[in-house]
């Protein structure tokens, strides 16, 4: 069992691209060899990446393909042969099926029938194949007649030898490795159509000692690596065989590992912040998987910042340290900023060097911090009051005007979301939200926000605080663009909840009726996250509002076609926030949502419910009767025993003549108000289990009567019963929706 090695050797890539690009480019690999009959059962998989590599390691490579069988179908008998000898495209399809001309016309033909679509029969219909084409001695190919509903058909068993890895690997895992996703590529040789994300500088293809002869854009690969820029310098290195990859760059500076990586730079901040008494590194996910990224041979050096410059509110700072230069703060025991900060350096410096490296850094924290004090000191100096007119010089979209039109719209569709909110009995402070709405952009226009974009919206809190407009709007106007992402809290007050609803309902609204939705992979003003953001909010917070509230609450015109567009739109998100946030089955997802999804909180507590439940074998057999009924109701229907969109009827007790029938109709109607009552409590699970207990009636039903029954009058009946039943208990969820487990 050989082992494989594949590295792809290149200019630095952006640290927020490694990620995904070596996720990927593992799995292609992988699938590449499953795909080719060329990975064993116990193999393994490791995958390596720098900012100048890509690698991927695999242990339990087979030296030669398994041999496989594949059926060839070929033109009908008819065509095939005439007054018993083969035609020009008998010879055709013999020679694709690798059989010369005299081995087909020495062919005696046997008669296999085709089973159509039963997996078991096929299975069954291709070992028998496969079989016989093995018992053959001297053939790879066996010819045969098939006979299906379509007719009969020329056919071929052909048995594909496996060839041997080092012929078959070199030009696909160049395919594997061009078709990598990269947000944007580059040309970087003349005349040359290939893009890439930055310039292919070398490629390592090993099968065991063996060099595989791939080649990308001019590449061509060897056994040779790389070493860290600096400190190995230019020199190559030999990799011998895969097993020594890992080894051979850790010689030459680098850790190919990143979770090894990320733990030796975890273990260097410890280490580093103990120098400062009680205190530790602030803990920072995604700064500490961006610096991974962005070193192959890391360590890191303390620094300090002037203690004057921790008069400024401690998002400034941090943003300052996190998002410009990449720094851990330093924080006490108790939480609170001290004036230190942590750099990842992608060296070792000498001891002599430390210093002059710490100083270089300081430097230029200190000269960011001055500039963020002389912003936050100007920006004072004119209230967010007296910004609001600035916002009319600032374009929020061509066609739908400035953020003072979007202002005036929010305040409009806010007002609105209150008086909702007050008349179901939620106490708001609605001067402190409209206020909070009104001044919400105008931090677009201080010198701050110019500087670090990061800080919109937590600036304007920050300075509605400072200018002592109250906690409630400095709040509401904080948190008004949180949660950015599925995973962030949300508002913790009413009225910024309030604020960040209304805010990105306006967009959505605004941006649908001038036909800018999003399509596809294709959503460039984010109404998807904004979408996503408002569901959470209704989701999970008390706040009294269903999804029809919001856009019966937006003052502007909105045509019908818009508004379908719009419910589709929420319920998608709706449905996405189901499954990939709180992690419902798919079909328990598309039960509830089919009766209603408008109140998301109810629609929630209905999918737990129904979760919690869905394992009762009554349940299940009442869900496939369900799906029974719907699919005789939708047959009656289509063959004209019912008027689409009718319905069935009333039931006629006088018409029941079946003892089943009449005995699911009293069970039904005594079980439907009980249900009803569970449900208006909200006890939904409760009322899943009265739902089940309905079971042997309906067995019972389908057992004894035939629903479709030559009287029409008791046909149709029947058909009022059981849809009657259907449309009582399918009020919860359509459990016809459910998937058999």
């Amino acid at each position: 069992m050989p082992d494989l090695l594949f590295e792809a050797g290149m200019e630095e890539i952006p640290a927020r691209m490694i990620a995904a690009a070596e996720a990927e480019l593992t799995e292609r690999v992988e699938e590449l060899l499953r795909r080719e009959r060329l990975l064993e059962d116990d193999h393994e998989t490791h995958s390596y990446s720098t900012p100048r590599r890509l690698a991927v390691q695999v242990n339990g490579v087979r030296a030669r393909q398994q041999d496989a069988t594949r059926e060839l179908t070929g033109p009908s008998w008819a065509v095939a042969f005439k007054n018993g000898e083969p035609t020009a495209a008998a010879l055709a399809f013999a020679r694709k099926a690798g059989m010369s001309e005299e081995q087909l016309r020495k062919t005696t033909f046997e008669e296999e029938h085709l089973r159509g679509t039963d997996l078991n029969s096929e299975l069954l219909h291709r070992a028998e194949m496969q079989g016989k084409l093995e018992d053959q001695n001297n053939s790879d190919t066996r010819l045969f007649k098939v006979t299906s509903a379509k007719g009969e058909y020329l056919a071929a068993m052909v048995k594909d030898k496996g060839r041997l890895a080092s012929e078959v690997l070199p030009d696909l895992l160049a395919g594997e490795l061009a078709a990598v996703y990269w947000p944007k590529n580059m040309y970087w040789r003349p005349l040359k159509v290939e893009t890439f994300v930055r310039p292919v500088r070398w490629l390592v293809a090993l099968l065991d000692h063996a060099i595989l002869p791939v080649e990308f854009a001019g590449v061509h690969a060897a056994n040779l690596t790389w070493g860290h820029r600096i400190l190995h310098g230019d020199a190559p290195v030999a990799i011998d065989h895969p097993d020594d990859y890992v080894g051979v760059l850790e010689a030459a500076n680098v850790t190919a590992d990143v979770k090894l990586r990320q733990h030796r730079i975890r273990k260097a901040l410890d280490l580093e912040a103990r120098a400062v008494p009680s205190a530790r590194w602030r803990e920072d996910a995604p700064l500490l998987e961006t610096v991974t990224h962005l070193t192959e041979w890391p360590s890191v050096v303390l620094g300090n910042f002037d203690r004057e410059y921790l008069q400024l509110p401690e998002e400034v700072l941090v943003t300052v340290m996190r998002d410009h230069q990449k720094y851990f703060a330093v924080e006490s025991a108790e939480g609170r900023l001290l004036p230190y900060f942590l750099a990842v350096l992608n060296t070792h410096p000498e001891e002599n060097g430390i210093e002059t490296i710490r100083h270089g850094h300081e430097r230029v924290l200190r000269a960011r911090f001055k500039d963020a004090q002389f912003f936050w000191t100007m920006d004072q100096k004119r209230p967010l009051e007296d910004r609001v007119e600035m916002l009319k010089s600032v374009t929020f979209h061509k066609e739908l005007g400035s953020y003072w039109d979007k202002t005036q719209a929010n305040l409009r569709l806010a007002k609105n979301l209150a008086g909702l909110l007050r008349e179901r009995g939620v106490g708001i402070d609605e001067s402190a939200l409209l206020k909070a709405v009104e001044l919400a952009k105008t931090d677009l226009t201080t010198e701050l926000v110019k500087e670090f974009t990061e800080l919109q919206g937590i600036v304007g809190g920050l300075y509605a605080r400072a200018q002592g407009l109250g906690e409630t709007v400095a709040q509401a106007i904080y948190w008004q663009y949180s949660p950015a992402a599925v995973e962030d809290p949300i508002p913790p007050t009413v009225e910024g909840q309030v604020l960040g609803i209304a805010d990105r309902v306006q967009t959505i609204v605004a941006m649908f009726s001038i036909g800018l939705e999003p399509t596809g992979s294709k959503d460039p003003y984010a109404l998807r996250r904004a979408a996503n953001a408002v569901v959470k909010i209704l989701a999970e917070t008390g706040l009294p509002l269903v999804r029809t509230d919001l856009f019966r609450a937006v003052p502007a015109e909105v045509s019908e076609e818009t508004q379908k567009k719009l419910v589709g739109f929420f319920e998608e998100r709706f449905v996405f926030w189901l499954r990939e946030m709180r992690g419902f089955a798919y079909d328990v997802v598309n039960a509830v949502v089919a009766v209603r999804s408008d109140n998301m909180r109810d629609a929630i507590a209905r999918a737990e419910a129904l979760t919690a439940v869905r394992g009762s074998e009554d349940l299940a057999a009442i869900a496939a009767a369900f799906k029974r009924i719907k699919n005789i109701l939708r047959q009656a229907e289509e063959k004209g025993i019912l008027r689409a969109g009718q319905g069935t009827g009333a039931v006629k007790d006088e018409l029941l003549t079946d003892p089943a029938e009449r005995a699911l109709r009293k069970e039904a109607a005594q079980l439907a108000p009980v249900v009803e009552e569970l449900s208006r409590r909200g006890e939904y699970r409760e009322a899943m289990e009265k739902i089940a207990t309905l079971r042997p009636h309906v067995d019972l039903f389908f057992d004894k009567v035939m629903v479709m029954a030559e009287d029409t009058a008791v046909r149709s009946n029947r058909l009022a019963l059981i849809g009657e039943v259907l449309q009582a208990f399918s009020r919860i969820a359509d459990f016809s929706e459910l998937v058999a487990s």
